[in-house]
């Protein structure tokens, strides 16, 4: 794409628990995308939403078949960025840490604290190293976007929280709970991480909308968290979950009116690739054709 040509803008949705559809896409059509780094969680389904092209990942896989920790989080960024994904919003399930975010609020994660440690986090490695600042890790523009989207839609909105990534599958111990309390952290959750920093590798634009649906372990006033009660909040949530991704294609502005992203999104990798170009790996190279192409190829 010339560098003064707009590129049309396109909403990527990665449905989190309880959210494994998307409805009101014209033209839909479950489609499958190979990439370099093994399969995505599921085949991705696209079409055109308020005339904006968009494409609904579900990151668990349609029937909840994926662990937190299983999840393939480099197929599935890779993919979303190969069909030619701009916006990407993650819908998540969280337990709060904090008595003001109570079950069924939805938050926009604006900072990560990460705790995984069985996943893969980056694209980059031996032969193409790169380090892109983490220092704001989602997309204000679009964090805020989502925002407006969710409030109309009826939802009691926080912008604005620190999300602890923790590996799971278990939930927390109420040691563990407290102590993410004394960190600062707002929300916890499984899967924020290391997707927010792919996400980021990418250039993609991106922002996490976490519905609370517990009060993890820490409150003395609510039981231990567990799924039932994490089920039926997600679906009493999932109407409201719906309509902020419905009325998103409106609140984008089209190819002609967008502008580089003011926080840097879609520039990552300007300043980020260390690896002098004739030591870079071949084969590590061509696998970063669609992620990282623009300051590669």
């Amino acid at each position: 794409m010339p560098k003064n040509e707009a590129q049309t803008p396109m909403i990527g949705v990665i449905g989190g628990s309880g959210v494994y559809q998307i409805d009101g896409l014209e033209g839909a059509s479950w489609v499958k995308v190979k990439t370099p780094w093994g399969k995505p969680s599921d085949q991705i389904l696209v079409g055109r939403l308020g005339g904006l092209p968009m494409a609904f990942l579900p990151r668990h896989g349609r029937g909840h078949v994926e662990t937190p920790s299983s999840i393939n989080y480099r197929a599935n960024i890779d993919a979303l960025k190969r069909l030619g994904c701009t916006d990407v919003v993650a819908v998540s399930a969280v337990g709060s840490l904090r008595e003001d975010f109570a079950p069924g609020d939805f938050v926009l994660v604006d900072q990560y604290i990460d705790r995984t440690f069985a996943r893969e986090k980056s694209f980059f490695g031996p032969g193409c190293v790169a380090h892109v600042s983490l220092a704001h890790p989602t997309c204000a523009r679009l964090s805020a976007l989502c925002a407006e989207a969710a409030r109309g839609a009826g939802a009691k909105v926080h912008q604005g929280a620190t999300y602890l990534a923790m590996e799971g599958p278990q939930f927390s111990t109420r040691a563990e709970s407290l102590m993410y309390r004394q960190w600062g952290a707002d929300v916890i959750g499984m899967t924020g991480m290391p997707e927010a920093k792919l996400a980021r590798e990418a250039e993609l634009c991106y922002a996490s909308v976490a519905m609370v649906t517990d009060y993890d372990c820490w409150h003395d006033g609510h039981d231990a968290v567990d799924v039932q009660q994490v089920i039926a909040t997600l679906v009493a949530n999932s109407d409201r979950a719906k309509a902020l991704v419905t009325a998103l294609p409106t609140l984008i502005p089209p190819a002609a009116a967008r502008i580089p992203c003011p926080q840097g999104c879609d520039h990552a990798l300007s300043h980020a690739v260390m690896t002098a170009p004739d030591k870079r790996d071949a084969d590590l190279v061509a696998k970063l054709d669609a992620v990282a192409g623009r300051v590669l190829l």
